[in-house]
């Protein structure tokens, strides 16, 4: 059995179960409760020692970072529609998947981490700086949306699950821009199963 380690506050954790829930693949999920501060317990250090989530543990196999889990999951599962075998089209996946982790994700942390969950106590300069690369790279992800469904054509892929992660995220912060193509696009991500069953109870 699949096991996974996750929380439905981290966006990581979010993309993961998106895409065990959406495909049906059966795991045993483990709750790590952020809030009373898990992440950081010895038993869980044991089994990541970078404190964080999600992680996978999969017979033999114990995988941490959320996009190589995704990797992971298509390759064994032959899951192509979700991660394309053609060069050209396994490129621009990889492409949006590197996107979202180097380019949206420090605005995201920068501005939910700062302006949610450490309320008062969050570094306004940290906010700025979010908010200032957001406006930055909105107007690049809207252009790259375009006339398409999804980021890389008519399907989704990995790549819109890991940023459709971010975007849910952004908006506990009410900051998820509001361009036309990338509201279509959320919308349309929205309505995914296994994206709904990733949310946290709010």
């Amino acid at each position: 059995m699949t096991t996974l380690y996750f929380s439905p506050i981290s966006q990581h954790s979010r993309r993961v179960v998106s895409l065990l829930e959406e495909v049906g693949i059966a795991y045993e999920g483990k709750l790590v409760d952020m809030m009373k501060g898990e992440y950081l317990s010895e038993a869980f250090l044991t089994i990541n020692p970078n404190h964080q989530v999600p992680t996978l543990i999969d017979g033999d196999i114990k995988l941490h970072e959320s996009n190589a889990i995704l990797r992971y999951l298509c390759n064994k599962h032959e899951l192509t529609d979700w991660y394309p075998t053609g060069l050209a089209q396994r490129a621009q996946v990889e492409q949006w998947l590197d996107w979202t982790q180097c380019r949206m994700s420090p605005a995201v942390v920068d501005i939910v981490f700062n302006s949610v969950f450490l309320g008062e106590k969050g570094d306004k300069k940290a906010i700025e700086r979010g908010f200032k690369s957001l406006e930055e790279i909105s107007p690049i992800l809207d252009a790259a949306l375009g006339d398409k469904k999804f980021l890389t054509g008519d399907r989704p892929t990995i790549a819109d699950l890991a940023l459709a992660s971010n975007m849910f995220h952004l908006g506990l912060a009410k900051a998820i821009p509001s361009h036309k193509n990338i509201q279509a696009w959320f919308g349309r991500m929205s309505e995914l199963k296994g994206y709904q069953k990733s949310l946290p109870q709010m």
